[in-house]
Parts: structure tokens; sequence; C-alpha cells
């Protein structure tokens, strides 16, 4: 049988950093997964010289240098800016919503006739305690902006009427009098070139690495799929924490994501990376088109329909649902797992919450000099 210093459920980025630190110190790690890749929800596959974003797109920005560098260890980044576009039926909208936004929709050139154009609309509507996510929205950017590019793509992320959703869930909505369409704030951001399942191959080297492993499974029998004895003295899990407990304290809810990936016969089928959109009658929120990560010049492309749906069993887990219900819930599952003394949970699913990619980094940094 062999021991491990530590078992890393998830080759996802959490796991994968935790990995490469907990090495470097001298450790010796298990990683497994349940998938038959490595990277998680990060994992790009190339296809005809194209590196498709196969778990949606994931664009790295950060306003911290340190993460910045860290992560440009594994990979030369290059200089990509996202700039959303937004269709509305016939119409086209730049996003984030900024003054390229305002003009198009009201015809008007400088920030004073857009800002009291938004105030006008505000001002008639009237709401002082939005009672609702619709009511928030409306008392924020005033009714064009909400029913054009937020009341259908929000109704269709959560699954729900907006009128049915808590109002916390926007604390605020960015509206930028600027003719700027970088929709980040961030000092660094880019797509590694050649994509990322390279990054999380870097960090794993020196590992023992197993895919297709169902970790209770291997729990229960301490046997991996090959057949072969292990044991370790820690772990780290990175899958959902109710599903740890065996959802003693109820189940958590998430929002999920199917993908509907095709290849296309052309060079250029939308002219960016993407294209939201925001009419309720539309099934999917979003359309990727992945060469544009990387500037391709390929003759084909490859385009890809997200469309969000709701989590239930078997079906993969992408976003936690952070509403007062679930979060009491989740508290619950965090006080028993600051009990543990040999199990350290991490990553948007152990930890039940949505993190940006460089918040992951940090996330994971900040557990290693802890546990390390």
């Amino acid at each position: 049988m062999k021991n491990y210093d530590y078992l890393v459920v998830g080759s996802g980025l959490f796991g994968a950093v935790f990995t490469y630190e907990a090495m470097k110190r001298g450790k010796s790690v298990l990683v497994i997964d349940k998938r038959n890749h490595i990277a998680g929800n990060i994992y790009t596959k190339e296809e005809d010289g194209i590196n498709v974003h196969v778990y949606g797109a994931h664009i790295f920005h950060t306003s911290d240098k340190k993460i910045w560098e860290y992560m440009n260890q594994f990979a030369e980044f290059n200089n990509y800016i996202n700039s959303p576009v937004a269709v509305y039926g016939d119409e086209l909208y730049n996003l984030p919503f900024n003054m390229n936004t305002f003009s198009k929709m009201w015809g008007i050139k400088t920030p004073a006739e857009a800002k009291a154009k938004i105030a006008e609309q505000i001002k008639e509507l009237n709401i002082t305690e939005p009672k609702n996510l619709e009511e928030q929205a409306l008392s924020l950017v005033g009714t064009d902006v909400y029913e054009k590019l937020i009341k259908g793509y929000t109704q269709k992320q959560w699954g729900r009427p907006c009128d049915e959703l808590p109002a916390f869930i926007i604390k605020r909505l960015p509206l930028r009098f600027t003719y700027d369409n970088n929709y980040f704030n961030d000092r660094f951001q880019g797509i590694p070139i050649g994509g990322y399942t390279q990054i999380v191959e870097k960090m794993l080297e020196g590992a023992d690495v197993v895919l297709e492993q169902d970790y209770f499974k291997l729990a229960e029998s301490g046997k991996l799929v090959d057949g072969s004895e292990v044991s370790w003295d820690k772990l780290l899990f990175t899958g959902q924490i109710d599903e740890y407990y065996d959802s003693c304290f109820g189940p958590l809810e998430y929002r999920s994501v199917r993908f509907e990936t095709e290849k296309l016969n052309e060079e250029n089928y939308q002219g960016n990376a993407v294209v939201n959109y925001t009419a309720a009658d539309v099934p999917y929120t979003r359309i990727i088109e992945h060469k544009h990560f990387e500037f391709g010049k390929q003759p084909t492309t490859i385009i890809s329909k997200e469309y969000s749906s709701e989590w239930k069993p078997g079906v993969e887990p992408y976003y936690p649902v952070n509403n007062d219900k679930n979060n009491a819930v989740y508290e619950k599952y965090a006080e028993k797992a600051s009990k543990e003394d040999n199990v350290i949970f991490g990553g948007r699913l152990g930890q039940y919450k949505y993190y940006d990619m460089d918040k992951v980094v940090a996330a994971a940094l900040a557990c290693v000099e802890v546990e390390l």
C-alpha cells in the first residue's frame, strides 16, 4: 500500500495550485478526478488548431500583480480584452453598459445626456424600497437598459422571473459614462496562449494523478480504479461539501450550464468571442466563438451555445445559489467542516462560493500558507 501526505480530490485550479505548492514543500500528493481529464472547468481542448473552452469562457483577469505573475510562471498570456456584445432582437449593444450602449439605445452623444435619460426613467418609476430583483434593477438603471439587457438574460440564468428573485442578487449595476468596451476593470487580463490545460499539467508534474476515479468509492474500498491500495494522511476536497456529508443538513442548490458545441465550415461566425442573447425568447444565454480568444485565423470555426439550467444529481454543478436559505444551510456544513482535523474544503463547491479564477488561486495559496 502506498501512503500519501495528501489526497487531492479534483484537479481544477484550486486543487492544482495546492498540489503544486505542497510538492514544492516536499509533500507527496495523489490527485484524483471523476472526469476523464485534468483541469476541471478550465479545461481547454485543441481542435483544428483552436483551443476550445469546453466548460464555457474562462478569461483570466486580476488586479493583483502577484497572482498575475504567479500564473505567468506556467504560460504566456496574450492581450485579449473581454468586450462582449449583446443581441436583443435585431439590435446590437456593447457591454458593459457604457456610452456606446447608451448612444445606440437613445441616439445621444454625451455622458450628461445619458445620465439625464437614466435619471428621468428612475424618477418616473418612483421605486423607494425594491422588493425583488426586478425593482432593484429598475431603480438602478431605468426601464430601457433593464428591459433590453438585463431582464431576459437574468431570467434565463436563474430559471425564474426577475420579480421572483431576491433584490440582493443585484447590489449594483456598473454604468460607465465612457466609450470603453473593456468588460473588466482589472489591470491584468488575458488568455494563456495554448489554452489552460497546459497550466494545470505543469502544476501537477510530479504528483500521481488518477482520472475517472470517484472519491467515495475510493474512501469506501481504499482501492483505486486500477485495483492498487492507497492511503493518505490528509484530504483536500474540492467537490460539493453537502455531498461529502451525505446531505445531512439537506442539499444545497446549484445552477448548471449545458453546452452545444459545433464546428462550422466558415472562418468567422460572429466576429467576437462572446455574444450574449438577452431576450427571454432565445433559449441560450450566449454564444462563444473560441478562436477569437487567441486571435485565430483558422479556416473553420467552433462555437458553443450556453444554456443555463437547474441542477439535479448526476449533472455538473456550476454556480452556488447563494440566497439566504442556502447560505444558512451551508453555514451548518462549514461549522461541521471546521471541526475536521484531516479534511480541507476548497474551491467553489467545497466552499459554496462563486470564485473568479484569480480569487481561486489566491484562496488556494492562502490555504497553503495556513496548512503548510
